[in-house]
């Protein structure tokens, strides 16, 4: 497949082009188109205004006439791959492997013998390239794996980087292909940079016969733009580029550069932007393309430059340059990536690197002096956290450079081990907040890192925009009450949406329905249970942008308790007629994966009668993917160490179109469907929550509550729904001007009572919040469909750290209180809403309104 032919730019249209380029202004996709195409002494004109842009951004960075590369050896760790990409000769099938003499896979003693033959060298990266998902398309290659005890390449790929920093010190850049949010996660911790490739957004090369990935499925683009969000949202250091000259208009490859501009103003995840030249190789479907010419690279490259602006590192490869350094260094490059002195580059084989001493020397010659980098650049290893794993800290100090960030020239790696940091569990900081924060407040209304932490607020607010937008609803509302009146199940969406959208008298009707239908499934009692929240740290840099509790662990109200802290709250739990403790925290960067069971096994030791309700599946993941366990594993290990239920928060909205407004680095929602869907199945109960009155509409509320249903349908395993209104006060999706101020008593109503009809008769119990509601709002929603009032909860610092004004605690006369105000009897429960033990109740009686005269707990 050729590219379109287009036809020249007129004089006046270049002109206008590289006038507006030379002058700094903003370049649409058809200028960049027109400036793409610029030849002769056109590219020299782009090429010295996009030189300059690279000047001024490595003057900033401090480290003006400096251009990097990384010295690195290739390990191709497998060269099968389930895509058939036309012009690739990385890739080959399993029979060829085995007249060559090779296995499916490179063994564990192949992959260190390269590595330590490198660290000799003095090479510094290990870069693992492979093909993707091998094991879904050749059996040779999922045989080799189950043989070898691995669940999938990505497994190999997680322990083989481990044991090349541990024997020999070389950081791993891994480049596995297409990975999913988890996959992401789960790679982070053993490697300081990843990459893949985006190549293209040009849909028709992929999705027609004839294109270049056309059979290929990790070759759509949209696919690729995924990864790359993902990758910024789970602020993992990223590689990404451009494959030019595969068939693609140059309006396509203008439209690849601005979506790599897109991702990377909206999570400044893109460390490093490769512009690779295509060259075609015998034996490929695209042998006789032609290769792209290099003033097309260069005015690929000077463009990229002016759309990506001075913070940007451009790379070309230099053995893909025909040795015309000058010219790509004068298009505006500030990197030649990696160059190995040991192994080929596998994916264009017949093209052997530079020798270092000779790209010093021709880089040299157009006036810059080439210096060594890491495969993590300096701007993210200052940045800090959240964007390198404590555990591959000292790894990566062993070999930089203190002042620059670059490699240290006399550094020669040697293993060391990769392990949880010692510090851990040491109580820290503000650990009395739950008690603090609601005698003297919060320090601050923000965190210190509000302007970076949770991606570009200008982007944002451009996403967030077309989600808010109300919806006409037509449906007539007396249709769908008497609807919902006879058999809520058989409610359309149409009808659920003008049910979830009244107001006045029809709202009015829709409650009572939703009371009545709650007096048939759960009878009048008003439910309540006597349990303490235990939040045991909020340092977080995942970065959700609703969330006032995470603290960057030197802000002056982060704290993080110890394991006996931890159990001392359980024990005073238990001493006032507890039945559960809810314990949650942030995903604090020094927390090892098995922290969530120490924790769990600290408070059945101390307390073994407790029920221990916890670990969000954000938590369960960020667990899993620490420990290199699947989650089934990882909750099954949490089950033996005490865990008994788990909340179902960290839902908020499970549609990704809102949920990626709400949160920077959060589970997907369909991360959060496998975790507790894969819970039920072990055995373990989940409540299940939403979180409204944001940037969310009815529409979204609608699609979560069906989620949740049919969830229900499958597993069995909530126990209850329960409301969670936005509280916006602190909440940095508020203060950036972007938020609605939480929902209307309006929305509170409709979406308790729908709650009610939609989940009926699946999910019998629905709860009210009175921390985030109040006593009169909570006996509200208990006149509209609801049964239950959540816990006493002792301490409670997440809504409150977010402005909550109705405190911490509730006594049992204070709920009790609550249920009368709405005419109802009451009584105490369990977390599955079995029967409270007599001893318990008369504990929990004798203790009752005294529970601040125990707290805080401190060293």
């Amino acid at each position: 497949m050729t590219a379109p032919h287009p036809s020249r730019p007129t004089e006046s249209a270049m002109r206008r082009a590289l006038r507006r380029a030379r002058d700094g202004v903003a370049l649409d996709v058809t200028e960049a188109a027109v400036l793409l195409q610029a030849r002769g002494d056109d590219l020299k004109d782009l090429s010295a205004s996009a030189a300059r842009v690279r000047d001024a951004g490595l003057e900033a960075a401090g480290r003006p006439g400096v251009l990097t590369f990384s010295k690195k050896v290739f390990i191709p760790l497998t060269r099968l791959c389930r895509d058939t990409c036309h012009y690739c000769t990385f890739v080959t099938v399993p029979g060829k492997l085995r007249r060559e003499g090779h296995g499916m896979f490179m063994s564990p003693d192949e992959i260190l013998d390269v590595a330590r033959e490198g660290a000799a060298l003095g090479c510094k990266e290990a870069l693992f390239t492979l093909g993707d998902k091998p094991e879904d398309r050749w059996p040779e290659a999922r045989e080799w794996l189950d043989a070898h005890g691995y669940d999938d390449t990505l497994a190999y790929v997680r322990a083989m980087a481990i044991r090349v920093l541990e024997e020999t010190g070389l950081l791993p850049h891994l480049n596995p292909g297409v990975m999913s949010w988890s996959d992401l996660q789960r790679l982070k911790p053993v490697a300081p940079s990843l990459g893949m490739m985006l190549e293209t957004t040009a849909t028709r090369l992929w999705s027609e016969k004839g294109g270049p990935h056309y059979g290929s499925p990790d070759k759509e683009p949209a696919v690729r733009l995924r990864v790359l969000e993902d990758a910024g949202r789970s602020n993992v250091p990223f590689t990404s580029g451009i494959l030019i000259g595969i068939g693609e208009s140059y309006e396509e490859r203008a439209d690849s550069l601005f979506q790599l501009r897109r991702v990377q103003r909206a999570y400044h995840g893109l460390q490093e932007i490769i512009v690779q030249n295509f060259r075609a190789k015998p034996d490929t479907a695209m042998r006789a393309m032609p290769d792209a010419e290099l003033e097309e690279l260069a005015a690929c490259i000077a463009v990229a430059r002016h759309l990506l602006g001075p913070e940007a590192r451009i790379q070309a490869p230099p053995n893909l340059v025909d040795r015309e350094y000058a010219l790509i260094i004068g298009a505006g490059i500030d990197d030649w990536g990696g160059v190995s002195p040991l192994t080929p580059d596998h994916v264009n084989p017949e093209r052997p690197w530079p020798h270092i001493d000779e790209l010093a020397a021709r880089t040299a010659e157009s006036g810059f002096t080439l210096r060594e980098r890491l495969t993590i650049y300096p701007e993210f290893l200052q940045r800090g956290e959240p964007w390198l794993d404590p555990r591959l800290l000292p790894h990566v100090r062993a070999l930089a450079d203190p002042e620059t960030g670059l490699a240290r020239p006399d550094a020669r790696p040697e293993g060391l081990p990769w392990q949880e940091p010692d510090e851990g569990f040491t109580a820290s900081g503000r650990t009395d907040l739950h008690t603090a924060i609601d005698t003297e407040g919060r320090t601050s209304d923000r965190r210190g890192d509000f302007d970076a932490v949770y991606g570009d607020w200008a982007a944002l607010r451009e996403q967030a925009a077309p989600g808010m937008v109300p919806q006409r609803i037509d449906t007539d509302v007396r249709q769908a009450l008497a609807v919902a009146a006879d058999d809520p199940t058989r409610l359309t969406d149409d009808e659920a949406l003008a049910l979830l959208h009244a107001d006045g008298p029809a709202l009015d009707a829709v409650c009572r329905v939703a009371d009545d239908i709650r007096k048939s499934a759960v009878g009048e009692d008003v439910t309540y249970i006597v349990t303490r929240n235990i939040n045991f740290t909020n340092v977080c840099y995942t970065g959700c942008r609703f969330c006032a509790f995470a603290q960057r662990r030197t802000d002056a109200d982060a704290y993080t308790l110890s394991l006996d802290q931890v159990a001392d709250r359980a024990q005073q739990a238990w001493d006032v007629g507890a039945v559960e403790v809810c314990m949650q925290g942030g995903i604090h960067p020094d927390l090892p994966g098995t922290a969530y069971f120490d924790i769990a096994r600290a408070v059945k030791e101390r307390v073994p009668g407790m029920h221990v309700h916890a670990f969000s599946p954000m938590e369960v993941v960020n667990g899993a993917a620490r420990t290199g366990l699947s989650v089934r594993e990882w909750l099954t290990a949490a089950k033996e160490a005490g865990l008994d239920t788990i909340p179902g928060t960290a839902a908020e909205i499970l549609d990704d179109e809102v949920r990626w407004v709400l949160t920077k680095g959060k589970l997907p929602a369909a991360d959060w469907i496998d975790v507790v869907t894969t819970a039920h199945e072990l055995g373990i109960r989940s409540s299940s929550t939403m979180m409204y009155g944001h940037v969310d509409q009815p529409r979204h509320w609608l699609g979560h509550f069906r989620t949740l249903a049919s969830i229900q349908q499958r597993t069995g395993g909530f126990t209850e729904f329960v409301t969670l209104p936005f509280i916006h006060t602190n909440a940095p999706v508020y203060l950036a001007g972007i938020a609605r101020p939480g929902p209307t008593a309006r929305d509170n109503r409709a979406v308790t009572a729908m709650a009610r009809i939609l989940l009926h008769p699946y999910i019998p119990n629905i709860q009210t919040s009175w921390v985030k509601l109040g006593a009169e709002g909570a006996a509200e929603m208990l006149r509209s469909g609801a049964n239950d009032l959540g816990g006493t909860l002792m301490e409670e610092t997440i809504s409150r750290m977010a402005g909550s004004r109705y405190g911490s605690y509730r006594s049992i006369r204070d709920l009790e209180a609550i249920a009368e105000a709405a005419g109802r009897p009451h009584h105490p429960r369990t977390t599955t809403y079995g029967e409270v033990p007599a001893e318990r109740v008369t504990a929990a009686r004798a203790s009752d309104g005294h529970l601040p005269d125990l707290l805080p707990v401190l060293d």
